[in-house]
C-alpha cells in the first residue's frame, strides 16, 4: 500500500509542479505510515526519474509504450486507474492542471473515489480526513472532508514549499509499467502537438512579467522582453492586449486565460481588472508598475512604482543584468 503521485512530464523533465507534488505526497505518506509511489508516463530519462526519490518517493512506476507518447487524459487516466488497483492506493496525489484535473476526474468515476481540487495544505488525517482548498478564484478557503476510501487530492501550484538544502541525494527505485489498453480510451488521439516557442512555460515559471495596454502598442513590447530575459522570466498580457493581437493568445493571463501562480508576477501597464486579478491571486509577490496612481492593481500589489513605465522599464533591466 502506497501514496500514488502522478507526474507530469515535459521533454522527459519532471516539472517543477510535479516535484511540488513528489514533496506534499511523501509527507502525506509519512502521516499515514505508508511509503510514497510515483507515476510517470511517457518518454524520460531513468536518471531524470530517479530523481523523483530526492523528494521523497521510494519507487517509480513507468509507463512508457509508444501510445502514450502524447497527453491523453482519457488513455493516461486509464492507466492512473491501473497504477492505483496494483498498488492498493487509498490516497492518490496530481499536480493541479488540464491534464491533472482531466485525468482526476475520470479515474475518481472508475475507482469511485472523491476528488478535491485546488488542495492548498497538508490533510488532517485523524478520525476524519480533511483538507483545505482554496476557492473563489484564490480568495477564500474552504475545509472539505472526505469520507470514500479512495481520495484524489489535486494541489495547487505554488503553494508547497521544497526546501532545496533538505533535498536528499538519494534515487528511486524505476520499475517498469505495463498497463493494459482499452478500444475506448483511443476514441480520441492526438496525432500532433505544437507547443508555443517559448523558452519558459507561463505556468512553471518563477518569475512572470506581463504587460498591459499601458505598453501602447506591440512595437514597445521589446523593452519588456529585454526586462523578462534580464531576470529570467516567463512573459504573459491582459486579455485587451491579445484581443487587439499585440502578442499571441497563449500569453493571455486571466480568469478566461491561463492562470498563474509564480514567486513573481510584474504586471507593467496592466490596470488590474477583476478577471486579471482572478488569474494572478495566487501569486506569492505582485508588482505594479503603473502611470495611473490610482489603478486598481495596486489595491493588490505587494510593491507598486508610480511612473513611466518606458523610463522605469530600462532602467529595471539594466539593474537585474548587473545582479545576475
Amino acid at each position: 500500500m502506497s501514496v500514488l503521485i502522478y507526474i507530469e512530464l515535459e521533454n522527459g523533465s519532471i516539472k517543477k509542479t510535479s516535484l511540488e507534488a513528489i514533496a506534499y505526497g511523501a509527507k502525506v505518506a509519512e502521516k499515514t505510515g505508508v511509503k510514497a509511489t510515483v507515476l510517470a508516463i511517457g518518454k524520460a530519462e531513468m536518471t531524470e526519474l530517479g530523481k523523483s526519490g530526492r523528494y521523497g518517493a521510494s519507487k517509480v512506476l513507468h509507463a512508457a509504450d509508444d501510445k502514450l507518447v502524447h497527453e491523453n487524459s482519457m488513455a493516461y487516466a486509464d492507466v492512473l486507474v491501473q497504477a492505483v488497483q496494483q498498488e492498493e492506493t487509498k490516497i492518490v496525489i496530481l499536480s493541479k492542471s488540464g491534464l491533472g484535473d482531466a485525468m482526476a476526474a475520470r479515474a475518481a468515476a472508475r475507482l469511485n473515489a472523491a476528488v478535491v481540487s485546488g488542495v492548498t495544505q497538508l490533510p488532517e488525517t485523524g478520525d476524519v480526513f480533511k483538507v483545505t482548498r482554496s476557492i473563489f478564484t484564490g480568495k477564500a478557503f474552504a475545509t472539505t472532508q472526505i469520507n470514500s476510501e479512495i481520495k484524489i487530492l489535486v494541489i495547487k501550484k505554488n503553494v508547497i514549499e521544497i526546501d532545496e538544502n533538505a533535498v536528499a541525494t538519494e534515487n528511486a527505485e524505476i520499475v517498469p509499467f505495463a498497463p493494459t489498453f482499452r478500444e475506448d480510451d483511443f476514441r480520441a488521439a492526438v496525432v500532433n502537438v505544437e507547443k508555443a516557442d517559448t523558452e519558459l512555460s507561463l505556468t512553471e515559471a518563477d518569475i512572470i512579467v506581463s504587460g498591459g495596454r499601458g505598453m501602447k502598442g506591440p512595437e514597445n513590447w521589446q523593452l519588456l522582453l529585454d526586462f523578462a530575459k534580464a531576470l529570467g522570466a516567463a512573459t504573459g498580457c491582459s486579455k485587451p492586449v491579445s484581443d487587439l493581437d499585440w502578442r499571441p493568445h497563449h500569453e493571455h493571463i486571466g480568469q478566461t486565460g491561463i492562470k498563474v501562480a509564480p514567486n513573481l508576477y510584474i504586471a507593467c501597464g496592466i490596470s488590474g481588472a477583476i478577471q486579471h486579478l482572478a488569474g494572478v491571486n495566487g501569486s506569492k509577490c505582485i508588482v505594479v508598475i503603473n502611470k495611473d496612481p490610482e489603478a486598481p492593481f495596486f489595491k493588490a500589489a505587494d510593491y507598486g512604482i508610480v511612473g513611466d513605465i518606458f523610463e522605469i522599464l530600462p532602467r529595471l533591466t539594466e539593474a537585474a543584468k548587473k545582479l545576475r
